[in-house]
């Protein structure tokens, strides 16, 4: 896909969904979360995805699950939702990829600055997302955009709830974008990103943070799919 193809057809996923008044998928008007639980399982390990006592989030903590691939590749029994995703986290952590499984927390820093992510319509096996920083200034920061499926508990294998990180954005901001009219830069990046097979479109939604040179999250930020507000 050319990048005047990868325009347009994340345009139309992102204008789409106010254009159908299906939903208005973004991060307007959701609590920001306040820390992150990164799990990480091998796709060798079915037993972990299974395990009940999975570190659990705390109050104000949002949980993802990145599916690492193992040893034994496509005859993993969790390889048909292992990312290489996963190995540029742990990589990004300075982690070793996890014999069975292994977690991270992180907290957000404090500060006034402000993240939004988006997205529209599946579309064709592709769904268009955005993630954006206000103000746009400082930096170098370095963003995370997930596409993650929810998955309740007691679902697909499960005893506990999850956020399958099923696709990855990596957009590097140097702070060095145009000016808008309003003088202040603006950090933005859109993409349509891949829906991987097996994924259920109804229950994809995104993640987004942000860090600073020095790793440190600064900002995190989840979309919910709200109803049309209803005519007349």
């Amino acid at each position: 896909m050319n990048k005047y193809s990868r325009m347009v057809l994340c345009a139309a996923l992102l204008v789409g969904t106010g254009a159908l008044a299906q939903s208005s998928c973004s991060s307007d008007g959701q609590p920001r979360p306040a820390a992150l639980l990164e799990r990480f399982i091998n796709a060798d390990c079915e037993a972990c995805w299974s395990d009940s006592h999975s570190p659990q989030p705390a109050a104000g903590e949002l949980a993802l699950d990145w599916i690492v691939p193992g040893a034994r590749g496509d005859d993993a029994p969790l390889s048909a939702a292992a990312t290489r995703d996963a190995l540029a986290r742990l990589q990004a952590l300075r982690r070793a990829v996890p014999a069975r499984s292994d977690s991270a927390r992180h907290k957000a820093g404090r500060g006034a600055r402000e993240l939004r992510v988006a997205h529209g319509l599946a579309f064709n096996g592709y769904i268009g997302t955005s993630i954006e920083l206000k103000p746009g200034s400082g930096g170098p920061w370095q963003a995370w955009l997930l596409l993650v499926e929810t998955i309740p508990a007691g679902t697909e294998g499960t005893p506990v709830a999850r956020n399958l990180v099923r696709n990855a954005l990596q957009p590097a901001w140097d702070g060095g974008s145009a000016l808008s009219k309003q003088g202040l830069r603006r950090l933005f990046e859109s993409r349509p990103m891949s829906i991987p097979e097996g994924a259920k479109p109804a229950r994809l939604r995104v993640v987004g943070w942000v860090e600073d040179a020095r790793g440190r999250i600064r900002a995190i930020a989840q979309s919910r799919c709200r109803p049309p507000e209803p005519k007349g």
